[in-house]
């Protein structure tokens, strides 16, 4: 695994913690179809949540939620929709987050997670 993928799983694997100390169960890690990724599915009581992680090392280019732009929400929206079909859950509440982490050295990640971006 290459070093910036390394970086984004264990992000990922932060953020999965922190849903599971909130009480949501994870349902699917990096789901992926050929039109993108969702990085985190889980199920928040019957509300299903969709996680858009994005890790950094620093805030040197910026804040990690600064990435995620208008092109990437929409895609957000549709893969959300799309995973809603494939599974059949048809009428579910859903929810789409994103969780901004800084990885800094020895330091304990920096989560910035905001419920309902979109």
């Amino acid at each position: 695994m290459k070093k910036l993928q390394l970086i984004g799983a264990t992000g990922e694997a932060y953020v999965a913690a922190y849903l599971t100390s909130q009480g949501s169960i994870i349902l699917e890690r990096n789901w992926r179809i050929k039109d993108g990724e969702i990085d985190l599915i889980a199920r928040e009581g019957s509300l299903l949540l969709f996680v858009e992680v994005k890790t950094r090392t620093s805030e040197k280019f910026g804040h990690p939620l600064e990435a995620i732009d208008r092109h990437k929400a929409f895609r957000l929206q549709k893969l959300a929709l799309t995973w809603i079909a494939l599974h059949d859950k048809w009428g579910s509440e859903y929810r789409i987050d994103c969780a901004g982490v800084i990885m800094r050295g020895d330091l304990a990640p920096e989560i910035d997670y905001r419920r309902g971006v979109l």
